[in-house]
């Protein structure tokens, strides 16, 4: 069979993958503190058909290409204003706690909330961490205000809580759990650093804003643009290459 057969399907298949990227970033241009992917190619094997001499370069054949890389682009969203006090953005680096059960979860989405037992947690009710284990209201309190470095005061100015930030040697390697949550099960993020906002490089907290998804929808249209081309250039390939097939099997009649 011809090489270019093979070439083609393996273009095909990867160009899908970067089109399943794409498609998932244009869908999540709206998500808070959402992280857009990448999608990276490399070459696959190549066929040696004669070795290198002395003065003559070798004469390989690619066999088309497979997936480097599927990253995620850890760079800041743009912050929104909500005028919610509850709502918290990150200005720099780090990562929100938040706890389930004895499993630690981590988010950018600073969308929290207040449960029955006054305790301040995200959307799916998972406990949000401060310095001191779970931020919880006390049932004197009426009225709140958060300072830039995560301290949570009550009307009389006592703290109630200090939240705390997760910055990591490689966020980029952060695995997505779902929900605007990551792990640090399987991956690459490196060692964990825990420290109040505005310490040990961890970014300070904007109360009344939220983190936009870092999706720029001209690009990703752009790149879906070039991934579809892709993904037809390499139909036409075995389209082709099918072609010749054909013309070789009625040499003979």
């Amino acid at each position: 069979m011809l090489r270019s057969l093979y070439s083609g399907v393996s273009g095909m298949k990867n160009f899908q993958t970067e089109l399943d990227t794409i498609g998932n970033n244009i869908a999540n241009v709206n998500t808070y503190g959402y992280k857009k992917g990448r999608v990276t190619f490399k070459d696959a094997i190549s066929q040696t058909l004669v070795s290198a001499t002395p003065g003559t370069s070798a004469q390989q054949v690619g066999l088309g290409s497979q997936i480097g890389s599927i990253d995620t682009v850890d760079t800041s969203g743009s912050p929104e204003s909500t005028g919610r006090p509850l709502d918290f953005a990150i200005t720099g680096d780090g990562y929100f706690r938040v706890r389930d059960g004895n499993d630690t979860y981590y988010t950018r989405a600073g969308n929290f909330y207040f449960d029955n037992n006054r305790r301040l947690v995200n959307s799916e009710g998972f406990a949000v961490l401060g310095t001191n284990g779970p931020i919880t209201l006390g049932a004197n309190v009426k009225s709140f205000s958060v300072a830039t470095d995560g301290t949570i005061s009550d009307q009389d100015g006592k703290t109630i809580g200090i939240i705390s930030i997760a910055t990591f040697q490689n966020p980029a390697g952060l695995t997505k759990a779902g929900g605007n949550l990551y792990t640090t099960a399987n991956s690459n993020a490196g060692q964990v650093t825990v420290s109040q906002p505005g310490q040990n490089g961890a970014g300070t907290i904007k109360s009344g804003y939220l983190e936009m998804s870092n999706v720029d929808l001209s690009e990703e249209l752009t790149n879906m643009i070039v991934a579809e081309r892709g993904f037809q250039a390499n139909t036409r390939i075995i389209t082709t290459s099918d072609e010749i097939l054909q013309e070789l099997v009625n040499l003979k009649r």
